[in-house]
């Protein structure tokens, strides 16, 4: 049964953000299971946190989304939580959706909840709404599962996962990988309806650079 839970904020540069995405998140659980993962920050992101009250660790340099999560994620087994909550650090994912995400859990959930939006141009850029629709549709084959929003990092993920799953990805490319593998592994993959919040603030997604790994995770996912 899931009775632990982590959530991992993976952030960059986010001291504008972060105090307040943490106190919305304390609203649902103890600020000493959340962890912030610093992923060398130019700003004052770790001070704030760590002002919080939550846990904050902190690499040295900037490694990528990707390493933040798995740094994230060993702290999680190793603290033998029983599953976690990953959600960006520019309040583009609202924590009121919790307890949406608490309710699709049973005593037999050993997967993954991605909290899916509704993608509509009337509120996202053409150009996101056109990547979301063609990675999910990609993901979704290569997977073996129906993924309607590949891109949400709001997610609920089974530390069972994490336990079977070896994640080689550094950057943006590693929450693609983890739905592959995931899916391969038989692990089921699910859908929690969230609010779609875009306010237009600084992406640090390269769309050439990252739509580049997106493609040679596709190709090396040939051979998994």
């Amino acid at each position: 049964m899931v009775k632990t839970f982590l959530v991992l904020i993976p952030a960059y540069n986010a001291s504008l953000t972060i105090s307040e995405l943490i106190e919305k998140v304390s609203k649902f659980v103890n600020k000493s299971d959340i962890l912030v993962i610093d992923d060398g920050s130019k700003d004052d992101t770790f001070a704030i946190a760590t002002k919080t009250g939550a846990v904050v660790l902190k690499h040295e340099r900037n490694k990528g989304k990707g390493e933040a999560l798995k740094t994230g994620f060993k702290y999680a087994l190793e603290k033998n939580y029983d599953a976690l909550f990953t959600i960006d650090a520019d309040l583009q994912h609202d924590p009121c959706s919790i307890p949406e995400f608490f309710q699709k859990v049973n005593e037999n959930f050993n997967g993954i909840l991605i909290g899916t939006r509704d993608i509509n141009l009337k509120i996202m850029p053409f150009a996101r709404w056109l990547t979301n629709n063609l990675t999910s549709v990609i993901l979704s084959i290569l997977s073996g599962q129906t993924i309607r929003d590949s891109q949400s990092g709001y997610r609920l993920i089974s530390t069972q996962v994490l336990k079977k799953v070896k994640l080689k990805a550094r950057k943006y490319d590693l929450e693609s990988e983890i739905l592959v593998k995931a899916g391969r592994k038989g692990f089921k993959i699910d859908a929690v309806p969230i609010k779609t919040i875009y306010h237009g603030g600084k992406s640090f997604i390269n769309p050439f650079v990252d739509t580049g790994r997106f493609i040679k995770l596709m190709w090396r996912s040939v051979w998994w």
